[in-house]
């Protein structure tokens, strides 16, 4: 027997158990619900949304912690931020548990006026008091995402006087300069962390003063339309319904998503019914998924940048010229037309097709494969023979073969790279402290403006490894540029669009010539969903679970 045979007959074993394992998940789940249909074994219950999906990546519901794709999705379902992007239309604004809100005339000073009556799942009544405390808790914590509101001023120091609640229903915001108030109510406003948490509940949790931190790795405590049931690292997340939810009831009273990390098993478990959607698809699947008449295949252009990060801080990487022909060796074109078809678009800008101030298509994706340029710039860069690094991925389906082309194609002007593939969750820990030569993964910003990845690819406000600004992937790569931090700051502030357009334009072309991360591909979010599922919505940043029926 062929080596080749033993492969696929262990996977489809493999798929044969997961699919076991699945369909015990989902009866489960019947039964809990107290749905049984006579003859039907894994049949998905009409009152709840069955997804598989590689979650393997969840590390905690706290908004002030997380930063993968996949928690950020299921935050944004269970906890509501102040304000929402339109699902019909990503630029605009729309309210969601703020119902409205002032602008001051010098535009330091924005006042939300809140829902009232809103109850967290633990029966307390959320106020403007405990959102307060919720935005200052990010800050005060110190994880990754109190960036998202350190960049525009707030600080351990003056986050009290800065974020306050004059009554239950007010939350007054008041910042040190006059950003952009459609750049604030993007970036602040429908991120999670401006989602209010139960600070009963996480006080009287709190360990050694974390405030609740902890506890949130495997609760939610907020007000949204769902809340956390259960998670089981590296098998199943179950959301329900909350009953005492201000808004309109989601007619799906749970959401299970299972974690299955093989694009066939997906795709086989999808298409005998055992789920009602599927995240994780080949090209292939895709595909042929296109034909079946009980199925639906659904797509939309995300600002999620496949990059790949070079670490400044060891060896060759730390060369510009190095790091540029690292661009050389990407087969965008070729990519494009087999593993990447239906996953994503080449793109080579920080600044996602689409955004406020990003590059057009043409002009945001210069490169192609090109050895001969690729050899020359490393000798200019010093190895004209080459050098050896590593290189790790995840285990999303696209990625290995993305890493493998990059090996082959690198290898032919005499640099070696040995690829480690790990669960997503080690290779976010591994990037993050910045062990790593260079890693394959994603980015995904939270504005429709070119602002979103500039703070985060190119600014880098202290590149200290103490510093730990792991919600930086700039910082990961351990590389700073003080012209170009300037730049972005000036932007910011530029009140002029064609002004503002023009420095991001500058930024982005200089990014790709010396920049420390070699973005490949802009991202599209795919499903396929089964034709009973009614309903199911999203735009680039946001999934809405409560839309869906049966």
């Amino acid at each position: 027997m062929h080596n080749r045979e033993i492969v696929i007959k262990a996977t489809r074993r493999e798929r044969s158990r997961e699919r076991f394992r699945f369909t015990a998940t989902v009866a489960g789940l019947c039964l809990s619900l107290a749905v049984v249909v006579p003859g039907a074994s894994a049949a998905t219950p009409k009152s709840a949304l069955v997804m598989a999906w590689n979650i393997d990546a969840i590390s905690t519901f706290d908004p002030a912690q997380i930063g993968e794709v996949v928690t950020n999705e299921l935050v944004q379902n269970t906890c509501d931020t102040l304000v929402d992007f339109d699902p019909a239309d990503e630029r605009k604004i729309i309210p969601l548990f703020a119902e409205s809100w002032d602008v001051s005339e010098d535009r330091k000073v924005i006042t939300f006026h809140l829902r009232k009556g809103a109850k967290f799942p633990s029966g307390n009544p959320a106020t403007a008091g405990d959102l307060a405390w919720s935005m200052q808790r990010v800050v005060k914590l110190g994880f990754g995402n109190a960036a998202t509101l350190t960049e525009y001023g707030f600080t351990k120091d003056n986050v009290d006087e800065r974020i306050t609640a004059p009554d239950d229903a007010t939350l007054v915001l008041t910042f040190d300069k006059p950003y952009p108030t459609n750049l604030l109510l993007q970036a602040i406003a429908a991120n999670r962390v401006s989602a209010a948490m139960d600070r009963k509940v996480l006080t009287a949790h709190e360990q050694n003063g974390d405030m609740g931190n902890k506890y949130l790795a495997t609760h939610t405590e907020c007000v949204g339309p769902y809340r956390l049931v259960q998670w089981n690292a590296g098998e199943s997340v179950l959301l329900q319904a909350n009953d005492d939810y201000w808004g309109k009831k989601p007619a799906l009273k749970r959401i299970l998503i299972r974690h299955v990390a093989e694009a066939g098993t997906q795709r086989l478990l999808l298409s005998q019914g055992d789920v009602d959607v599927a995240r994780d698809l080949t090209p292939e699947d895709i595909k042929d998924l296109e034909k079946s008449p009980d199925i639906t295949v659904m797509k939309v252009l995300r600002p999620q940048l496949m990059h790949w990060s070079l670490n400044a801080t060891r060896g060759p990487f730390a060369n510009e010229k190095v790091r540029e022909a690292m661009h050389y060796l990407v087969d965008y074109d070729g990519l494009a037309k087999t593993v990447m078809h239906n996953v994503g678009v080449p793109r080579a800008s920080f600044a996602q097709i689409g955004a406020v101030g990003a590059l057009d298509e043409k002009e945001g994706q210069p490169f192609k494969l090109d050895l001969a340029k690729a050899k020359e710039l490393l000798k200019e860069g010093g190895y004209p023979d080459g050098f050896e690094a590593g290189l790790i991925t995840g285990t999303l389906p696209h990625y290995v073969p993305v890493a493998q082309s990059v090996q082959e194609n690198a290898a032919k002007v005499g640099v070696k790279f040995k690829i480690e593939r790990m669960a997503n969750a080690q290779l976010f820990s591994r990037a993050r402290g910045r062990d790593f030569d260079t890693v394959i993964m994603a980015w995904q910003t939270s504005v429709p403006d070119a602002h979103g990845n500039a703070s985060r690819l190119v600014y880098n406000p202290d590149n200290r490894p103490e510093a730990k600004l792991t919600q930086y992937p700039v910082w990961r790569t351990g590389w700073a540029d003080e012209s170009m931090n300037a730049k972005v700051q000036q932007a910011l502030l530029e009140p002029d669009p064609t002004k503002r357009d023009a420095i991001y334009a500058d930024l982005q072309r200089e990014f790709m010539k010396k920049g420390s991360i070699a973005v490949m591909f802009q991202i599209y979010n795919v499903a396929a969903v089964r034709k009973e599922l009614k309903g199911w919505t999203w735009n680039g940043f946001r999934t809405y679970y409560d839309a869906t029926s049966k």
